[in-house]
């Protein structure tokens, strides 16, 4: 998918340090192609490495000591840390009944228990640091909604976004946690959720926006949560999901009018 232009704007992010979980594709590849036209520095992790010119880490970010080994390699190199994104999770589809309890724990800690961890080992820094810093974490609608066939990771998102309320409340002034709740992205990966082409042309003709979104969408809200614009914002969730699901009721209601 081609990601829309757009002219480029000061939020207040150049120069500003920020760690991407996830970062080497999809999602978090967007968001810091984001971040870096922004005039940001944007740090990738994940667990198979990347050759984007980016600055990278391979991290495991459920292992509370090699993240706090990755934070600490960041402030070394860059004296501070300004952001933190939470973008490393998924799941693959599993009916609940079929997967295993191994698969399900996998994907909570994945999805939520890593967040934490990742917060805590950034806070360690952030708040002892001057101006502080912000975290977002990546968060999905599937946290809001019916999710079969993902019903372990719709409840860990459902978890983060209140782990991210909780950690607003005991982390102000020095640390802002907010979340981005993203409805369908169309990413590289985007055929192993929704099929071809076709497939996903359909998905998108449900959503009122009439497309899925893009990972710069959600770059765009994460780089505002990061931004000096939302010193005041903690707590709080912006989703971004081009106006949700037309109600399905609608739909059969056109189909009963039909002739």
């Amino acid at each position: 998918m081609t990601e829309p232009a757009h002219s480029p704007v000061n939020l207040g992010l150049s120069g500003r340090t920020v760690l991407i979980t996830g970062g080497a594709r999809g999602v978090g590849a967007g968001i810091a192609r984001v971040l870096e036209g922004l005039g940001a520095i944007p740090i990738v992790c994940a667990r198979r490495p990347v050759d984007d010119g980016r600055e990278f880490y391979s991290c495991d970010v459920r292992d509370a000591d090699a993240v706090t080994e990755m934070i600490g390699a960041i402030v070394a190199k860059h004296g501070r840390l300004d952001g933190v994104v939470n973008n490393a999770g998924g799941s693959p589809f599993a009916l609940a009944a079929d997967a295993s309890d191994n698969f399900a724990r996998k994907i909570i800690e994945l999805n939520l228990v890593a967040p934490l961890v990742v917060a805590r080992a950034a806070h360690a820094v952030m708040a002892g640091q001057e101006g502080g810093g912000a975290i977002v974490n990546i968060s999905s609608v599937s946290g809001h909604r019916p999710s079969p066939g993902t019903s372990a990771y719709g409840a860990a998102k459902a978890g983060l976004d209140n782990l991210t309320e909780s950690l607003a409340v005991e982390w102000a002034p020095a640390v802002r946690m907010n979340s981005v709740v993203c409805g369908p992205v169309e990413t590289e990966l985007a055929h192993l959720h929704y099929g071809d082409d076709a497939g996903v042309a359909a998905v998108g003709a449900t959503i009122p926006m009439g497309r899925l979104a893009s990972p710069a969408d959600i770059g765009n809200a994460t780089a505002f949560f990061l931004s000096p614009l939302a010193q005041y914002i903690t707590g709080s969730t912006v989703t971004v999901h081009g106006g949700g699901e037309k109600p399905a009721f609608l739909a059969a209601a056109n189909a009963g009018n039909e002739s």
